[in-house]
């Protein structure tokens, strides 16, 4: 039997959730692989993150790939076709949410990557340059595993068997015992997740008197609406009870843990700050200053703190909280502020290099290393101790 090829009828396919733990196995694994990785490749760049030595980065690179290989036949090719039918029926058996349809396109998307790689495991290339071309095309679709399998995972493990809410008249009790206590402050946030239909819940210490008991609520605490949903002794047994959470969602749809673009080459901060100490001419200054303000493919590291900013308002208004938008419209007030000073910054760093300046020759260097007398000589002799009297 093959690697890629199903288990013999005689070995039965694990139940769901042992399905679920042979993707999540996988993605450890392809975690160490990459790490590995990228510790080797990191050998092969020069101190901005050029590559230099692109043959040791090839040669990383293929055993990245043929350790993915290895690892997906052995720890998932079997039970692949029986995760990806048991994700299926769970998600046929969900009740209606927005995120159902492109997770239905995400288990596509593995079938389409699982029949790839089963094809190549059922007809390996020969040793040599062959199969490492072969393995290099396969990546794409491990890193793909990689990425997602954790959807189809949930979907084959998702438990929906879970209590029924409580009763209107004490639903509503515990939902006005909550939101008094956070008008006083007293309704610590502790966790949040998604459940299978889509709607949000959180835990929260509800504390009253000194007393402190975990309530579950349903919907965003600072939104108008939310209601608790249950009330328990601690998150173990609210745990138990609650509906299991989702995988959460990502910022941009085309992201991968696994297939990162290069990093562009980049000056640290650090290094900027020692051009300038290290520097004896205006404009060996100033040109520190423009490498913290260039812009594009190099930019400079102000450039890189407000694509940060950015990127981080983007995912705090991805957030869909009341919270969240607040926090986006901070971010995007301090990237504009960022951006007003990367141009105060990169002004000031011109006009320091049309000073045409030197540093006066009075700023002389201490040596680091004083001098020392040879062996062979007496030191000489010190001056006199003298004492100076004292008057009380």
């Amino acid at each position: 039997m093959t690697p890629g090829s199903d288990p013999a009828p005689e070995s039965p396919l694990p139940v769901a959730p042992d399905l679920a733990t042979r993707a999540r196995d996988f993605r450890l694994r392809m975690s160490v692989i990459a790490r590995d990785t990228e510790i080797a490749l990191d050998m092969t760049r020069d101190r901005y993150g050029r590559t230099v030595h692109e043959g040791a980065a090839a040669a990383a690179r293929a055993h990245r790939d043929k350790a993915a290989v290895e690892a997906y036949a052995t720890h998932l090719a079997p039970y692949v076709d029986a995760l990806l039918d048991a994700a299926r029926r769970a998600l046929d058996e969900l009740p209606p949410a927005r995120h159902l349809t492109e997770w239905r396109t995400v288990l596509d998307g593995l079938a389409v990557s699982a029949a790839e790689i089963r094809r190549a495991l059922d007809r390996p290339a020969a040793p040599g340059s062959a199969v490492r071309t072969q393995h290099a095309a396969l990546w794409p679709h491990l890193a793909a595993w990689a990425d997602h399998g954790s959807i189809a995972a949930n979907l084959a493990d998702q438990n929906q068997h879970h209590k029924a809410p409580l009763a209107d008249e004490e639903q509503q009790a515990w939902t006005e015992r909550a939101q008094a206590a956070q008008r006083r402050g007293e309704l610590e946030l502790t966790e949040s997740w998604y459940a299978a239909d889509g709607y949000p819940i959180t835990l929260a210490h509800l504390i009253e008197d000194d007393d402190s008991r975990v309530v579950a609520l349903r919907g965003d605490p600072d939104a108008p609406g939310w209601q608790v949903i249950g009330h328990f002794a601690h998150e173990y047994e609210a745990g138990q009870v609650l509906p299991a959470p989702v995988p959460p969602g990502v910022l941009r749809a085309d992201v991968s843990e696994f297939n990162r673009p290069v990093p562009a080459p980049e000056v640290s901060l650090q290094e900027l700050i020692r051009d300038v100490i290290e520097a004896q001419y205006a404009g060996d200054a100033s040109n520190a200053l423009l490498g913290a303000t260039q812009r594009g493919y190099n930019a400079g590291p102000m450039i890189r703190l407000q694509e940060l900013l950015e990127t981080a308002g983007q995912f705090a208004s991805a957030l869909e909280t009341v919270q969240g938008q607040q926090i986006a419209a901070r971010l995007t007030a301090l990237g504009r502020q960022i951006d007003f000073l990367t141009r105060e910054v990169h002004d000031a760093a011109e006009d320091l290099g049309a000073t045409v300046a030197v540093l006066p020759p009075h700023r002389t260097p201490v040596l680091r290393v004083r001098p020392r007398p040879a062996v062979d000589t007496t030191p000489p002799t010190p001056p006199p101790r003298t004492t100076t009297a004292r008057h009380r």
